[in-house]
């Protein structure tokens, strides 16, 4: 496992134990650097208007499309680093 994996799945495991909720905005950047970065491109079709929590989670997965994987794990790392700074 590269040093990146590892940074990534110590991330993973860092952001379950935020003491606070972070904003909606900061949860719609880890949802989609996590699944870009598990995942690759957004993938199937956008959900209807009636789902506005599917609609923001593939959207905001949308804008990430051709970002590489490792790319997509570092900037999650950075902004688990900064929600675990100010959130505690």
């Amino acid at each position: 496992m590269s040093d990146l994996q590892a940074a990534f799945a110590q991330a993973q495991a860092d952001v379950k134990t935020l003491t606070k909720r972070p904003a909606n905005e900061d949860m719609l950047f880890l949802y989609a650097h996590f699944k870009q970065a598990a995942e690759g491109d957004v993938s199937g079709s956008r959900p209807g208007m009636l789902d506005m929590v599917g609609r923001a989670k593939y959207d905001a997965w949308a804008k990430l499309k051709g970002t590489a994987a490792d790319t997509a794990r570092q900037a999650y790392i950075d902004k688990v680093g900064a929600l675990l700074k100010s959130h505690r």
